[in-house]
Parts: structure tokens; sequence; C-alpha cells
């Protein structure tokens, strides 16, 4: 068998994925990997900081499938990385369910699979859609909104900080740092510590004025959560919660407006929003490349050798278009999309986000029908960064109306 390493630095271009560039166009930069490298592609994350890049369906499945030679513990890699790395907050070790492995991992996820499970998704759609209606009102007489910054984000930022049992004022404060830390940026250590903060001051207020919300249940879980661990799951809760699924919602709007395909099967009823947004996460899942592994010893796949305690990040966007993947037109009503990851790692709080955003999407699909793109599909934006599929804004037009009644 004929096997050599994924290359070292400086053997073989590496693909930047911090650019604008990127951001502007990952769908071709993924057919250029695929095109040049197969499977494993080298890639470079933030200058100086590399990885493997997962870009076939059926290797991440089982990359995703395998937590002994893949597991999620980043720390045996983290002793080489500046401890002011920008995307560090978004890698590095954190005490919860997303970056542990073995009995740390089982304990983790236990938590929050139960805390989560405390919430009625019935009464979460109810919350959903008075958030909605309400976003709507503030300015559906104008005429014209930015989705994402006006709709989009206080929906469900109102929806997780009602389920999680945050104030309104302390909610802005975690999505406002949180989306920092997403943006792996200059500002995200300190956008980290203040996320951290923040957490802390929910857990404070959720100790001395308990009740029936997530955080709560966090809190008297029998695991016996310390809070700078109660903290870190809250870190998974609001980051799985907050900043993807606004982009879930965001991304599948555009698609909506920019798909023929698409718009017409909505507009006719052929079409059901759940659909739109099934194939919005085959097409641009919010969190296009994330769930990272550093195997603990050489592992060999596709013929190559991928080194110890180096990051191995799964491509879901381009997983999920991998031309061998299936017929990439008939994917209405199949969900094998990875957009939520799999395996032991997979996203447990998956129905949670879908509600919110299936909710969302309906309600101002019926309360605005002839919303349209005030732009070009050229001119939109999309926020660069290595892990995120994230519009920059997202501005349309209708038809002004009145303010709806609850």
């Amino acid at each position: 068998m004929n096997v050599h390493p994924v290359p070292a630095p400086g053997e073989r271009r590496r693909f930047p994925m911090y650019t604008e560039a990127f951001a502007a166009d990952p769908h071709a930069a993924y057919r250029r990997m695929r095109g040049e490298y197969g499977a494993l592609v080298p890639v470079e994350l933030y200058p100086g900081i590399n990885a493997t890049l997962v870009v076939d369906h059926a290797m991440a499945v089982r990359i995703l499938n395998d937590p002994v030679n893949f597991p999620a513990d980043p720390r045996q890699w983290q002793r080489s990385v500046p401890p002011d790395c920008p995307i560090l907050p978004m890698v590095g070790y954190r005490e919860n369910a997303l970056r542990s492995a073995g009995r740390e991992h089982a304990r983790y996820r236990a938590s929050n699979v139960d805390a989560l499970s405390g919430v009625s998704l019935h009464e979460m759609e109810r919350t959903v859609r008075r958030a909605a209606r309400q976003a709507i009102s503030s300015f559906c007489a104008r005429g014209e909104a930015d989705f994402l910054h006006e709709f989009a984000k206080p929906v469900v930022l109102n929806s997780i900080s009602t389920t999680a049992g945050a104030p309104k004022p302390l909610a802005a404060r975690i999505g406002t740092t949180m989306k920092a830390v997403f943006e792996g940026g200059s500002d995200a250590e300190r956008a980290n510590t203040l996320l951290m903060a923040a957490l802390q001051d929910l857990i404070d207020l959720k100790r001395a004025q308990p009740g029936d919300d997530l955080v709560t249940r966090l809190i008297q879980h029998k695991s016996a959560l310390t809070d700078p661990e109660l903290a870190q799951q809250l870190v998974t809760v609001f980051g799985a919660g907050y900043e993807p699924t606004t982009n879930t919602i965001a991304n599948t709007e555009l698609r909506i407006q920019t798909s023929t395909r698409v718009m017409d099967g909505v507009s006719s009823g052929a079409l059901s929003i759940r659909e739109a947004l099934d194939e919005g996460l085959y097409n641009d899942p919010p969190m296009a490349n994330y769930c990272f592994s550093y195997p603990p010893q050489p592992v060999v796949l596709d013929h190559q050798v991928l080194l110890a305690h180096q990051p191995v990040v799964i491509s879901l966007a381009a997983c999920n278009n991998d031309p061998t993947f299936g017929n990439l037109d008939q994917r209405l009503g199949n969900r094998a999309h990875l957009a939520f990851s799999a395996g032991p790692h997979t996203c447990p709080a998956a129905d949670m986000s879908m509600v919110i955003a299936q909710a969302a999407l309906e309600e101002v699909t019926e309360a605005l029908p002839d919303m349209r793109l005030a732009i070009s599909p050229d001119h939109v934006r999309w926020r660069p960064g290595p892990f995120h599929r994230a519009l920059a804004a997202l501005p349309v037009v209708f038809t002004p109306t009145a303010p709806l009644t609850n």
C-alpha cells in the first residue's frame, strides 16, 4: 500500500479558510480542494494554524462514529498553539461535551441531554411565534428591513433566553460576545472572557432564583457540575442555539429568495418550510467546517497518514455536497445531511433548533408573503471565518403592512 502523510507546513499548498475570498465562494473552494487532494485536504484555519479538512461524506461519517481513533480532546495539540490565537476560543479545550472525550464527555453530555429533555417543544414553538410576530411588528410598516439583524437574531435570542431562563439584558450580553467568539478575530480572546463572565452571572442568578428552565436543570443535575463546568455547558447551549440557529434562518431565507425552484415551491405550497430548511442545511449549513478531532496516534485514511495530535476538521458543507453522496437534485425529504454532526457528538439540541427555525420562517412567510431581496444576490456579503457560514446582513423589501396582533 502506498501511504504518505498529510503534508507538513511548506510541503504543499494549504488552502486558507479565513479569507474573504473563501467566505465569498466556499463551494468553489471545496471543488478545488476535492479535485486537487481528494477526501483529505491540507488547510490553514488561521495563519500558522494547520489542519486536515475532510470533504468526503462517507469518510466523515466514519470519523464521527470513531471516538477512539478520533477523540475531540484538543489538549495535547493545544500545547503548541499560542494562547492568544484568535480562533482558540472556538477550538481550544473546554470542560464540556464538545471538547472532551471518554468518561468526561459522557458526563457532560448526560447533563446536557437531561437538561434539554425538560424543554417542551410545543411551548418553545409558541414562544418563537410570539417573538417572531413582535419582531415583524417592529419593522413591517416600513416596507424594508434587515432580515438578519431585525428578525432572525432577536427571534432566536428571545427564544433561547426564555428557554434558558435568562433575562433579556443578560441574554443580549451573551449573544453579543458569542458572535465575537464565532468571528475568531482579534477581539475573540477578550470576547471569550466577557462571555464567561456573562454566563457566570446567569449561573449566579439561577442559583439565587431557580426556575423551570434549562440553566436551573443543569445546576440541579446529578452530575454535580462545578460553576466553571456549568459555564462551559452553557457555551454549547448558547453557541449551538444562538449563532447557528440564527444563521440557519437567514441562510434558508436567502435560499428561498435566490433559488427559483425553492421560492416557487414555498410560494405554491408544494415545498414546506421544513423541506426548505433541510435544503438549506445541505447547501449552506451554519457551521460549515467544524467537528474537530485529534487522533492520539497516527491513523491511515485514504492512503494518507493523519499525524497524531493534529486537528482533523469535518467540512459539513463539502460533505453534504459530495458528488458521490447521491443525486444532489433529489435531496428533498432526505435528512441525511451532517449539519448537526453524527455519532456520539451529534447535537442534542437539533430538534429545538429546528423548531425555532421552522416556526420563525413560517410566521414571516405568512405575514410578508411578497418579501424579496433588496439587493442583487451578487451583492450579498458573507462574514469571513473558517467555521461558520454566516451572512453580514440580509436586506429585504416587502409591501408595508400594519403591525401584527399577538
